[in-house]
């Protein structure tokens, strides 16, 4: 399957320019337009935000614009060096996001992300990471994934509420666009329009061979592409110095077993280059090429620089099954992406002292991420805090450990539900353990109770940790169960019960 993600950059150029010109740059609330040759005249090729909301567009007459906009900043257009800003930030996506990225000039990319969004917990992860990395550089941006390019393309610049389009839905999701998200020229848009043909739907819905004929080939082939009936190749970019293996074949090749074997020869030249220049992978994709112009690609990751043939291709052979291999492919690369310096003979010196090995926990980690999401494999560290609640936070599962610790002398329960949970509770006394408790429909005597444990709100944390006082109780069950159980205030003060843990560690 393919997914594609269109970035949109409505305002590369301006933003690019304040980027390079920070020190003179107008206020961000003033209008700032980029100007080029039309021929003899001068117009608009870019304005940002602020130029827009005043009434400007791309096209307008230089003369024309700063007539009608008093304190309006024009400044000279320079294509070649906003194209090459663009490819830096395309090669800065292919190392982040994923080993297939393609320039849409002038102000766009496109990124297959079908075999690495899962690294981001899936595409609205990798999409929300993308436009929160581009906000932080001050470039403002939109990002749609879909099936085709040309889906992604059309509704990120034509429907910008809308963030994913879902497997095998772009023909709804375009249908009811504008022609000009098709990406067809003007004349050829003021045409079909003259025709009473405005959207998508409408060009849909028209007998092709007319068409054609007045019209070229070029409506119906745009078309096609967005809807996902004909292949749109893409030109993607190539990651320079990197450590790289490529292998051609001669005849096409789209077995599984084939792929697995094409692989583990990719690996092995890849590894022997890593080897000799003193570097482990921290991640991996792995591209391939079919007979038909389309590419599908893998992507990898380590918890820590790795150059294991075996542990490297058992990654692999987990997402080898989403290659759709089409009608054939005749060529294959494997290109780590990410690298680290990594001493093969360090690694090895706290097993030959008897220590644990810490490499094997780190492929332990690098399969479980594969299967999972790197997002979902983790370790619990304590810290120092007196609400239980506050008192673990999540960390990489081959992070340092944390100095602080849990007090050995106070058990806590193996799960600990947050938020707590409301529970019934009856007990002999005001200030007595409880006797009997329910606990949703479950209706629970207590054969054995222990404390209470009087925990305060951290005052220093939060104002309204500080009146806060909890009362706990271990408590089992008469079937054997074993819970922890609070008051949130003396039992003179009408204090309600919580269930906070399940078990006991």
């Amino acid at each position: 399957m393919r997914r594609v993600v269109s970035v949109y950059l409505p305002t590369w150029p301006t933003d690019l320019w304040r980027r390079r010109n920070a020190a003179r740059a107008p206020a961000w609330d003033s209008p700032l337009a980029v100007a080029g040759s039309a021929g003899a005249k001068r117009v608009l090729v870019a304005v940002d935000r602020a130029a827009r909301r005043l009434g400007l567009r791309p096209g307008m007459a230089v003369a024309h614009a700063q007539a009608a906009i008093l304190g309006l900043t024009v400044v000279e257009a320079d294509p070649d060096a906003d194209a090459h800003a663009l490819a830096q930030l395309g090669a800065w996506c292919l190392r982040r996001y994923a080993p297939l990225v393609a320039l849409d000039l002038p102000d766009g990319l496109w990124i297959e992300v079908a075999g690495s969004a899962h690294l981001f917990q899936g595409e609205e992860g990798l999409i929300e990471d993308l436009l929160s990395h581009l906000a932080r550089r001050a470039l403002r941006a939109r990002a749609v994934v879909a099936d085709t390019p040309g889906a992604a393309w059309a509704v990120a610049r034509y429907a910008p509420r809308e963030r994913v389009v879902a497997p095998g839905c772009q023909v709804a999701a375009v249908a009811g666009l504008p022609l000009r998200a098709l990406r067809l020229p003007r004349e050829t848009v003021a045409g079909l329009t003259q025709l009473g043909i405005e959207r998508v739907d409408q060009l849909a819905d028209k007998p092709r061979a007319p068409l054609r004929l007045r019209f070229g080939p070029e409506p119906s082939l745009r078309l096609d592409q967005a809807f996902g009936h004909a292949p749109e190749p893409l030109a993607y970019l190539d990651l320079p110095d990197a450590a790289l293996a490529r292998l051609a074949f001669a005849e096409p090749i789209s077995t599984p077993e084939t792929l697995a074997r094409v692989t583990e020869r990719l690996l092995v030249e890849l590894c022997a280059e890593l080897e000799r220049r003193g570097l482990g992978a921290r991640r991996l994709d792995l591209v391939f090429r079919r007979v038909d112009g389309a590419s599908r690609g893998l992507r990898v990751a380590t918890a820590r620089p790795n150059r294991t043939v075996r542990h490297l291709m058992q990654l692999f052979a987990e997402r080898l099954a989403l290659v759709d291999p089409g009608f054939g492919i005749d060529e294959a690369l494997l290109c780590a992406t990410r690298v680290e310096w990594f001493d093969a003979a360090q690694a090895g010196l706290g097993v030959l002292a008897g220590e644990p090995a810490e490499a094997d926990l780190a492929e332990l980690v690098d399969r479980l991420g594969a299967r999972l999401g790197p997002g979902r494999v983790y370790r619990l560290d304590p810290v120092a805090s007196t609400l239980p609640e506050r008192s673990v936070r999540r960390v990489g599962p081959l992070a340092a450990a944390a100095e602080a610790g849990w007090p050995a002398d106070l058990p806590r329960p193996a799960r600990l539900l947050h938020p707590p949970e409301p529970v019934a509770v009856t007990a002999l006394a005001p200030d007595h353990p409880p006797a009997l408790f329910v606990w949703g429909s479950r209706r629970l005597r207590v054969a054995r109770a222990d404390g209470p444990e009087r925990m305060h709100g951290e005052w220093w944390v939060s104002d309204a940790d500080s009146g806060l006082v909890r009362d706990y109780y271990r408590v089992e069950s008469t079937a054997g169960d074993r819970f922890w159980l609070f008051r949130d205030a003396p039992a003179a003060e009408g204090g309600r019960w919580w269930l906070h843990g399940v078990g006991e560690a």
